[in-house]
Order: C-alpha cells, then sequence, then structure tokens
C-alpha cells in the first residue's frame, strides 16, 4: 500500500535540504538581502510544486533524480517569491504565514519586495544550467513553459485581475472584453494564479523525462485540475480552517471581500466542485500512466483532505 506521508516527507526533506546547502553556499550580498530570502525559503511548506515535479518526472520514466531536483527546487523559489509579494500591503497585506511574521513585517517592504526579486531571478538561473544529460532544447523548451505559466500568461495575470477585483473593477483580463463577475472571474483567476504553476511543475517532470506527447497532454489535464482544486480547497479552508493549523490567518478572505469559490458557490458546492476536478485530475492518468504514478493520484486526492 502506497504511504504518501512518508513520501511526501522524504521529498520534502530532500527539497529542504537541497534548499538550504545551495543558499548556504551562495556568496550573496548584502547579508540582510540573503537573510531575508532565506527566511522565506527555508520557512518550510508542502513543497508540493517540486514535489509534483519530482512525482511526474519518476512516473514517466526519468532516471537522474539528483539532476532532477535541481530543476525541482527552482519552482520553489518562484513559488515563495509569489507569496512573499503576495502579503505585502499593496496586494493581500497579510501579517502571517507559515505561522511566521510575513518578509515585509520582518524586514520592511523595500526589502521584500527585492527578496522575492532575487528568488524569481534566480530561479531562472538554476533552470539554465544544464546537468549534463538533458538535451539543451528540452531544457529551453521547460524554461519556456515555466516563464510562461508563471508570468504573463499565467500566475501574475490571475494575481493582476484578483486585485482589479479588490479594487471594484470587472474588466476583462484577456482582451476579450468584460468576463461575468462571479463563476467565470473566479475560474480566470485561480485557474491562472494558482492552477498554472502548479501544472508547469507537472509539466516539467515529464518534459525533462522525455515523456511521449500523450503523456504529456494527460500530466497537463491532471496538473489544471489538481492546481484548481488546491485553491478550491484553500479557499475552504480560509472559512472552516482553523489559524494554529493553517500557518497563516483563518477568515481573511471574507473579511477583505475577496472573491473566492464559497463566495461564489457557496461551502457545500464548492466542496462538490473540488472533489469533481480531484476525480478529473486521477482519471486523466488513466491509459497513459500506471502503478508508477500512484504518488499523484494520491497527492491528488490529499489535495482537498489536508488541514493546512
Amino acid at each position: 500500500m502506497f504511504e504518501l506521508k512518508e513520501y511526501l516527507s522524504g521529498k520534502g526533506r530532500l527539497v529542504d535540504a537541497w534548499l538550504r546547502e545551495y543558499f548556504e553556499s551562495s556568496p550573496v550580498k548584502p547579508r540582510l538581502f540573503k537573510e531575508a530570502m532565506e527566511y522565506s525559503i527555508n520557512a518550510g511548506g508542502k513543497r508540493l510544486r517540486p514535489v509534483l515535479a519530482l512525482a511526474s518526472f519518476e512516473a514517466s520514466g526519468g532516471k537522474n533524480s539528483q539532476a532532477m531536483l535541481r530543476y525541482a527546487c527552482a519552482l520553489e523559489l518562484i513559488h515563495t517569491y509569489s507569496l512573499i509579494h503576495d502579503d505585502l500591503p499593496a496586494m493581500d497585506d497579510d501579517d502571517l504565514r507559515r505561522g511566521k511574521p510575513t518578509n515585509h513585517k520582518v524586514y520592511g517592504e523595500g526589502m521584500a519586495i527585492l527578496a522575492g526579486d532575487g528568488l524569481l531571478t534566480e530561479a531562472f538561473h538554476m533552470l539554465s544550467v544544464p546537468d549534463g544529460g538533458t538535451r539543451a532544447d528540452v531544457l529551453l523548451a521547460v524554461i519556456r513553459d515555466v516563464a510562461r505559466r508563471a508570468g504573463l500568461y499565467g500566475m501574475v495575470a490571475g494575481q493582476a485581475q484578483d486585485i482589479l477585483c479588490d479594487q471594484g473593477h470587472q474588466a476583462g483580463a484577456s482582451g476579450d472584453g468584460p468576463l461575468p463577475s462571479g463563476t467565470e472571474m473566479i475560474e480566470f483567476i485561480h485557474m491562472h494564479k494558482t492552477a498554472q504553476l502548479i501544472t508547469a511543475s507537472v509539466r516539467m517532470g515529464g518534459m525533462l523525462a522525455g515523456v511521449a506527447p500523450a503523456g504529456l497532454d494527460a500530466l497537463t489535464a491532471y496538473g489544471e485540475a489538481v492546481g484548481l482544486a488546491f485553491q478550491v480547497a484553500d479557499d475552504i479552508l480560509d472559512v472552516k480552517g482553523e489559524t494554529a493549523l493553517m500557518g497563516k490567518t483563518a477568515g481573511s478572505d471574507e473579511r477583505k471581500s475577496k472573491l473566492t469559490y464559497p463566495a461564489v458557490y457557496g461551502i457545500e458546492r464548492a466542496e462538490q466542485k473540488a472533489r469533481g476536478l480531484v476525480e478529473k485530475a486521477v482519471s486523466s492518468l488513466d491509459g497513459f500512466f500506471g502503478p508508477g504514478a500512484e504518488p499523484l493520484r494520491a497527492i491528488a486526492r490529499y489535495i482537498i483532505e489536508r488541514k493546512s
């Protein structure tokens, strides 16, 4: 029987150790700038994105997992930068992240912005380093894919639309005219803000392992469904979760009148949607991936069972 808790713990330790060694050995100056980056990158967390990249790499038949670890860890830098910026007063204005004061509360807004900038840029430096076994064109395709899904056409676009909604704007994000303020708007925000980087993580593993096009399509469908389910579950946790368990302030979405799945659908329908997305993610792997993809299936189910 597959033990997900043991799998997540083992992969998480690998990611933690690699990141800690990487930053400890990096001659970054000024000291306080480096400290600000390390403060957030070493603050813990689920390490979901690098774990998904490693799991999809293994499911796709990848063999050099040690080399893959560098590329997977780059995803955590991108994710952490987004959290630092997301917590800023100009964005979501949060005081708590992973059970600790947010970066700007410790180092000030200016240094927090630069810490995020540094992590994002360093992530692409890490991705650009060849491992000796990956073809240059494959590595370039991975970098392009991550950049697209983390940037203007993915995570950043979702964050921009989220801010516009907070400010009362209903302008469309795609240039195709205004989007409705309810279901289509929330789908756009969370498919971009959360699901695209998760999809990039899953696709990265498949691409670096040389998975066939049909397999990459299956991984893409899995990533989009899991990414959206993760955000629906996060929205539900903000209503039903406990601050002590989540490591961030519960109930903040409602206090800020954020556009969330419970706000649009109600809790019961939001929970139904999350379950449906998990079923879609799991079924998308059928027919192409066998027992080697069990970690991916188990992670999908874990998404809506977690308490933090």
